[in-house]
């Protein structure tokens, strides 16, 4: 396929020059060598692609084309590829995707012109724009794929979600609860049902935002509950003192259930994603129990996360039977993003500096009923995140015992985490606005995600966030 008699767009003729201008490439299906050639160089001297920082699946390259029309393809490990996603044709090479590149200099970008100054190759994002309009969907494709995903979660039950081998941990009501998040901590886990011995049922579950409500009564000058307390006091005190802060609890963050929410192997995964939604909880216990109610059995613990992994394995080999998995999530109703210039409507996106106190960091998640904070430098720009999940490393050696919440950065609170063995590839996961919904469907379909930061490619600026939550209330029409 290779033709002889290269050239390339940036060789330095010494005459007068057409505007060149520059164009980002991207192959976003994976592989370990990716290379790009076209009509550009002659189908020569293939362009290598390189993965993309925080995106290792998503290889970009960036050249610069004269104004006019241009066909280009890709070599991914030693196969000739062309992008379904892009415009393509039927050309001397076989299916070639296309673009065009407007003459009238008006149509191009002041920032993309050869004499502009630019901050990096990163921000030339918006250049596809120009030659491409983002892609929106028909109300009738959105209503069909909500459709067949409705059908297929009623037509599937909570016992397919039953691991094949594992391990479900619950407390008892009568331990303490210093133990009770050293478990907590010590499992990796943000959430634990609670057992009533005395009642023969499990009666709720005590999670990560416990601990955070706790430490931050222990900080309030007011309180009745001090460290020896937290020492000595069971779940089950503690459950019973959290019912009189109700009232303070309900108007900051209006997120705690009054009852416990659990679901049955019957059920089915509609059911339990529709009640994690409206509980606004992170997972649901699936208990079997006899017809009586004696007797009950912990099952597992069912998320979010464990019902996309199911759709995005049902639909992989038919992913046209739903439209909108091919949409960029820019283009559709999905997250929280930051407002652009002149923007009012929409809530703002909660981000906060390392060196802001970690007092400042629980304060926000309550009050603005989020599980993360990105945490951003002064340009905006993605340095990690903070979760509440996050606050139970504090259990470790009685570290909440030794520390003031308005005193210590969360800088520091994330040090303990790192040294806790959170590794921030794990902890810090990102996308790109460009993503399909189908991409942001696999990435959060893997263990341990709950959210994607949407970043801009190269500078890592802070542009949004999406959630397991966003994404089941966008497919559900909930």
């Amino acid at each position: 396929m290779y033709a002889s008699g290269p050239e390339s767009g940036h060789e330095n003729s010494g005459v007068s020059r057409p505007l060149l201008v520059p164009m980002r490439f991207f192959w976003p299906y994976g592989g370990d060598r990716v290379f790009l050639t076209g009509s550009f160089t002659r189908w020569s001297d293939p362009i290598p692609m390189s993965p993309m920082e925080g995106c290792p699946t998503v290889f970009q390259a960036v050249w610069s084309l004269s104004p006019g029309y241009h066909q280009f393809k890709f070599y991914v490990d030693g196969e000739w590829r062309h992008d379904e996603r892009q415009p393509f044709v039927n050309g001397n090479y076989g299916v070639v995707n296309t673009v065009y590149i407007a003459r009238d200099l008006d149509a191009v970008s002041p920032s993309l012109s050869p004499e502009a100054p630019s901050r990096s190759n990163m921000d030339l994002d918006d250049v596809s724009i120009h030659s491409e309009p983002v892609p929106t969907i028909s109300d009738a494709d959105l209503e069909v794929s909500r459709d067949r995903i409705a059908t297929f979660l009623s037509r599937h039950i909570a016992y397919e979600l039953l691991p094949d081998s594992g391990k479900v941990i619950a407390l008892d009501v009568n331990i303490a609860v210093k133990q009770a998040f050293h478990i907590l901590h010590e499992q990796g886990i943000p959430v634990a049902p609670l057992w009533d011995s005395f009642k023969g049922q499990y009666v709720g579950v005590l999670s990560a935002l416990d601990f955070i409500l706790i430490l931050r009564e222990l900080g309030n000058h007011g309180s009745n509950l001090t460290e020896e307390e937290l020492e000595t006091h069971t779940i089950s005190f503690w459950k019973e003192g959290k019912v009189q802060l109700s009232g303070q609890i309900d108007v900051n963050a209006g997120s705690y259930p009054r009852r416990f929410v659990h679901a049955g192997p019957y059920d089915t995964l509609k059911d339990v994603a529709l009640r994690i939604l409206k509980s606004k909880v992170a997972m649901v216990p699936i208990i079997h129990s006899s017809q009586d109610g004696s007797f009950p059995q912990l099952l597992n613990l069912a998320t979010l996360s464990e019902v996309l992994k199911c759709i995005c394995r049902h639909f992989k080999h038919s992913p046209s039977s739903l439209p909108i998995l091919q949409q960029p999530i820019c283009s559709i109703p999905l997250g929280t993003w930051v407002p652009k210039i002149g923007e009012s409507n929409g809530r703002p996106l909660a981000m906060l500096r390392p060196n802001a106190s970690l007092g400042a960091a629980l304060s926000l998640l309550i009050q603005a009923e989020v599980s993360s904070i990105p945490i951003v430098d002064e340009n905006d720009s993605l340095l990690d995140i903070y979760s509440r999940s996050d606050i139970t490393t504090l259990a470790k050696d009685r570290a909440y015992a030794q520390i003031r919440l308005d005193e210590m950065s969360i800088h520091q609170a994330l040090q303990l985490c790192q040294d806790a063995n959170f590794f921030n590839g794990q902890r810090c996961q990102m996308c790109l606005r460009s993503d399909t919904l189908h991409k942001v469907m696999e990435q959060l379909a893997n263990a341990g995600a709950r959210r994607l930061v949407i970043v801009e490619a190269g500078s890592k600026r802070v542009e949004g966030i999406i959630s397991l939550t966003d994404v089941f209330k966008f497919l559900l029409g909930v």
